[in-house]
């Protein structure tokens, strides 16, 4: 917990999470200092995310009958008003402070108006006890030749920083202490970067080439920017024409012997839809990553959604089942990207991996790991041609991962339907049941490999709280702190969705209640409802949002309370 240094308020401290995760803490600070036009509607638009009681400073210069007019208030000025009176709230002239302390760098006007941020910032480094030693060499690095405009932000950055220590306006000040995390190198990483890592080092750990095909889409496209800067590594990038083009050219990859990516979005993932049952049927290791976003169609494609769940798991023509993985954090988007091939690869199946856009563009640090505590995937292709079956298949049903162009290994490959063993077409009714039966009890055997479901908090409980993706540090929040008021509660997050731990149905039943917060209308609390029979509860927001903490711990303790009475 952060240390209150002096003073008293009512506001409260913001905690420091027990671990690294994108989570969409509590505002209890806030701060209204963008552009002018944008000023007033920042707070018209973002004020019901800070919690009652918690600090609001504002730069009372921007808040001029034009500005409030373009944000919709007319003449009222909301500082001015009794709406406003709920939080703790600091008026500081920003405009005229900055321009005082820039007056001497020689920029113009308007340029000085930009460095307002950087006063904003030193008020907040001030106010929760930050260095501004950091800022100041991103500064020089960012504007060194600029020296007008590096000595106007240095500028700006200090006045705030000592307005804040010199102003009476603020009654307290805090310290946040350091997080408690294991020693190590860590550098800061957003879940688009971890997974252009992931796979980079999966791809290394086998002595594979790397091949990602794709089509631009946002919010996934800079998974193909990072990876398009390691060709050193062994990596090829290919911008396709469409979806269609990059799905079929990654199973192209696949065949010929690479670790094959390809990346997108809800509707790009449509569009592979097809491709992707190719690859079902071809049973080739592919690894398609969705970066979730807003839909239906192209919908929001800046805003977050975790609405590709169904479609990941039930989105083909005919039975045609792969591995569904998703990721919990930005960090952790570069363990699923490992694990994500090794699976395909073990199991001769498509993958695909679920993110979203909050995960794609939240940052955390990131433990950079010793390069011998990474697994190491063994691949073994067939090399001996004599009585070389394609779909001869061993224990867990896999079929050999066969080299076009290796002697005596030569076989069919293609969509239509295989005879078992041989791999001739056959559209006999019989062998046709069977092969969709082996390709599904294939599937489910992933969830041998698998490690169990962990529970966070007590092993039995009232109730438990199941998640899956970005809802993670969320989740995680609001059980600590019903945990802390005495509730009954627990949580256990999902990074396997298709098949699930194998422990999925004794967690379940292990609890009173089971509550499902989802970014979509409920399709992992559907999914657990129809295959574990458990009475599950949904806490749904399809806003482009991430679920903020309090929104989960009120639903936590709605619950609670309806029990009671």
């Amino acid at each position: 917990m952060p240390r209150r240094c002096s003073g008293t308020t009512s506001a409260r401290c913001p905690t420091s999470p027990p671990r690294f995760a994108p989570r969409p803490a509590r505002r209890r600070a806030s701060a209204a200092t963008s552009s002018p036009s944008a000023r007033t509607s920042w707070l018209k638009v973002n004020i019901a995310d800070l919690e009652p009681g918690g600090l609001l400073i504002v730069n009372e210069d921007a808040f001029n009958k034009q500005n409030l007019a373009k944000a919709g208030y007319g003449e009222h000025n909301p500082l001015e008003g009794d709406e406003l009176k709920r939080f703790q709230l600091f008026r500081i002239p920003i405009d005229k402070l900055n321009a005082e302390a820039c007056a001497e760098t020689g920029l113009a006007g308007r340029a000085i108006a930009r460095c307002k941020n950087f006063f904003a910032l030193g008020v907040v480094y001030w106010l929760y006890g930050r260095p501004m030693e950091p800022t100041l060499r991103w500064i020089d690095d960012k504007f060194g030749s600029k020296p007008a405009v590096k000595d106007a932000n240095t500028r700006a950055l200090k006045a705030g920083y000592f307005f804040g220590e010199t102003t009476e306006i603020f009654p307290a000040r805090y310290l946040v202490g350091p997080a408690k995390i294991t020693p190590g190198r860590y550098r800061k990483v957003t879940g688009n970067e971890a997974l252009a890592l992931g796979f980079v080092t999966a791809a290394r750990r086998a002595g594979k080439p790397l091949f990602y095909g794709s089509y631009p889409i946002t919010p996934a496209s800079d998974i193909l920017h990072e990876l398009a800067r390691m060709k050193n590594f062994d990596v090829r990038t290919f911008q396709a024409e469409d979806e269609i083009a990059a799905m079929t050219a990654v199973l192209g990859a696949a065949f010929a012997g690479a670790f094959a990516v390809t990346g997108t979005s809800g509707p790009g993932l449509a569009l592979k839809a097809e491709a992707i049952g190719l690859g079902v049927m071809t049973e080739l290791p592919v690894v398609v990553v969705d970066v979730q976003r807003g839909g239906p169609s192209t919908g929001l494609p800046t805003k977050t959604e975790q609405a590709d769940l169904g479609q990941a798991i039930y989105g083909r023509n005919g039975e045609a089942p792969v591995c569904v993985l998703a990721a919990a954090t930005p960090a952790d988007c570069f363990n699923m990207a490992i694990e994500a091939f090794r699976i395909a690869t073990e199991f001769m199946t498509p993958v695909i991996l679920l993110t979203d856009g909050y995960l794609a563009n939240g940052a955390e640090p990131w433990r950079i790991p010793e390069i011998d505590s990474l697994p190491r995937l063994a691949i073994k292709h067939p090399k001996d041609g004599n009585g070389f079956q394609p779909y001869k298949r061993n224990e867990m049903l896999v079929r050999p991962w066969a080299l076009p162009g290796t002697e005596g290994l030569q076989h069919r490959i293609g969509g239509l339907e295989k005879r078992d063993v041989t791999g001739e077409v056959c559209y006999e009714p019989e062998n046709h049941d069977h092969m969709i039966r082996t390709r599904r009890k294939k599937i489910d055997n992933i969830a041998h490999t698998l490690p169990p479901l962990e529970v966070f908090g007590a092993e039995t409980g009232d109730l438990l709280v199941v998640g899956w993706g970005s809802t993670y540090g969320a989740i995680t929040s609001a059980v600590e702190h019903c945990r802390a008021k005495g509730l009954s509660v627990s949580s256990a997050h999902l990074r396997y969705l298709d098949p699930m731990p194998p422990n999925t149905a004794e967690v379940l039943k292990r609890f009173r209640r089971v509550l499902v917060p989802e970014m979509n209308m409920g399709q992992l609390r559907t999914r657990l409802r129809s295959e574990f029979l458990v009475d599950a509860m949904g806490l749904n927001k399809i806003q482009g949002k991430p679920f903020m903490i309090r929104e989960i711990e009120d639903k936590i303790v709605e619950l609670f309370n309806g029990r009671k009475s």
